[in-house]
């Protein structure tokens, strides 16, 4: 397992931590995602083999956030 950070912009209440958190525990290999609102970030534990950054990117992209790199 391999865990990464994202640091995410635009999230505002728990229901914005709940969709960021869905959008990536669908996503094949991933462990578990802790959305952290105070933070505005994320931490996600994943499969190597399975998933990449870019993937996690695009899925909270998806969900109308904004990442910070």
């Amino acid at each position: 397992m391999q865990t990464t950070i994202v640091n995410i912009n635009g999230m505002t209440c728990m229901g914005c931590v709940k969709s960021v958190k869905n959008v990536l525990e669908e996503i094949s290999g991933v462990n578990n995602a802790d959305v952290s609102l105070e933070y505005k970030q994320v931490t996600i534990q994943y499969d190597t083999k399975k998933n990449n950054v870019n993937q996690f990117n695009e899925a909270i992209v998806g969900a109308g956030f904004e990442v910070i790199i």
